[in-house]
């Protein structure tokens, strides 16, 4: 791979300390942005820029950005125009499923994975749909390459646990638990105290030089949240549900999220309060919420106060909120425009950029790879011919860990 120097470019780096560059470039290395900086008075590059086996892109009237984030959908999970046969997003047989691994659904030759790069989108949070209780382990890749196994940045990144109308739906129906509120919270709670005795088994036996327990593999791959090395991805819409959430959350001191979190403008003082205390000993530790989808119509009865202006009043707060396109709900390429719409309800622009960069690379524990454009981060560079969040904008050409990926 060689080295690459993107020049003449005005850069929006994302970064506090970079800022914006109007007429700057940038130099990719080794998968990584080595240098950020400006051109000299009369357009000239630094003196490496000619050294033998250097790449030369010339940025004139384009925009560079940072790859946006997308921090919750189900790319590959649900192939695009297939039916039965490319649905492997719920396994809907058992309410109870964090075994369950998004890498092992991932569709890699997926037509909306290069649809997400002529987005812009380069790194993305794919995994389990909302059937379940517990669905199983996310994992954030990049819509590039020949196998899952190549697009990877981190898996299990997260696991996914669901309140609500869709698991009382999925199995309520047939006559089987859950049918209620009640049980969808009874059944992640008792799972979360089957791990926790587990753990605790599995920990005693070690100390003590004994034979440990047999290996119970769903139990097994809850214990990451439990010891508070993994995020718990908590559906809700409701803003009951959104409660019962917080209050699973530091029963069992976790880490999580809370996704969609469409009613959360209604309970903004609470949410506000337990960020707050999120490094308090023996709290649940809310990392951030992610909104969305808002453009989209309200399919069932709980997105029923569906508003557009819930980002605004959560990013008042002080908690990182992120964007999700939900994909396929929304199509993942206009992430970028589902973030610029928020703007017409009062999010501020920062807010708006923040939501599918800093912000949602934050959310998912990767803001030291990924969101800005800076030394050492991920050389995940989009050219824009345009501000991104017009509707009128097309993109260039995408650099996803320094290798060209796309041309438009």
């Amino acid at each position: 791979m060689s080295k690459i120097i993107i020049g003449n470019v005005h850069i929006v780096s994302r970064d506090p300390e970079i800022g914006e560059i109007p007429q700057g470039y940038l130099v990719l290395d080794g998968g990584k942005i080595v240098d950020v900086g400006s051109v000299d008075s009369e357009g000239g590059l630094p003196d490496f820029a000619a050294e033998e086996g250097v790449e030369y892109i010339d940025g004139e009237g384009c925009f560079a950005y940072p790859g946006f984030v997308e921090a919750h959908c189900h790319l590959g999970m649900f192939d695009d125009h297939l039916g039965w046969e490319g649905s492997d997003g719920n396994e809907i047989t058992n309410p109870v499923t964090p075994e369950l691994r998004a890498i092992d659904s991932i569709f890699h030759d997926d037509v909306t994975l290069e649809e997400a790069l002529a987005g812009g989108i380069t790194t993305v949070m794919t995994g389990p749909g909302s059937a379940n209780v517990i669905g199983g382990q996310f994992a954030v890749i990049k819509p590039y390459g020949r196998t899952v196994d190549e697009m990877v940045v981190l898996a299990p990144a997260a696991m996914k646990a669901a309140l609500g109308d869709n698991p009382k739906r999925c199995y309520g129906g047939a006559q089987k638990r859950p049918q209620t509120r009640m049980a969808n919270a009874a059944i992640l709670r008792e799972s979360l105290l089957k791990a926790r005795r587990y753990m605790e088994s599995v920990e005693k036996a070690k100390a003590e030089a004994k034979d440990e327990p047999a290996l119970d593999f769903s139990l097994q791959a809850l214990l990451p949240v439990l010891r508070r090395e993994m995020i718990l991805k908590v559906h809700c819409h409701r803003a009951d549900d959104i409660l019962t959430a917080i209050r699973i959350a530091n029963e069992f001191g976790l880490r999580y999220t809370l996704d969609h979190c469409t009613e959360g403008y209604l309970i903004a003082d609470v949410l506000e309060q337990e960020y707050q205390a999120r490094n308090e000993a023996g709290h649940g530790t809310l990392e951030g919420i992610i909104c969305g989808p808002l453009v989209s119509d309200r399919s069932k009865p709980e997105l029923t106060r569906l508003w557009t202006g819930l980002p605004t009043v959560l990013y008042e707060t002080g908690i990182p909120i992120a964007m999700a396109t939900d994909h396929p709900v929304i199509p993942i390429q206009y992430a970028p425009i589902q973030a610029a719409l928020m703007m017409r309800d009062g999010l501020s622009r920062e807010g708006a950029m923040a939501s599918i960069t800093t912000a949602a690379a934050q959310i998912l524990g990767l803001a030291d790879r990924v969101g800005r454009l800076a030394p050492g981060l991920d050389a995940d560079v989009v050219l824009w011919d345009n501000d991104p969040f017009s509707t009128l904008a097309t993109v260039d050409r995408v650099f996803v860990d320094g290798r060209l990926v796309y041309e438009g």
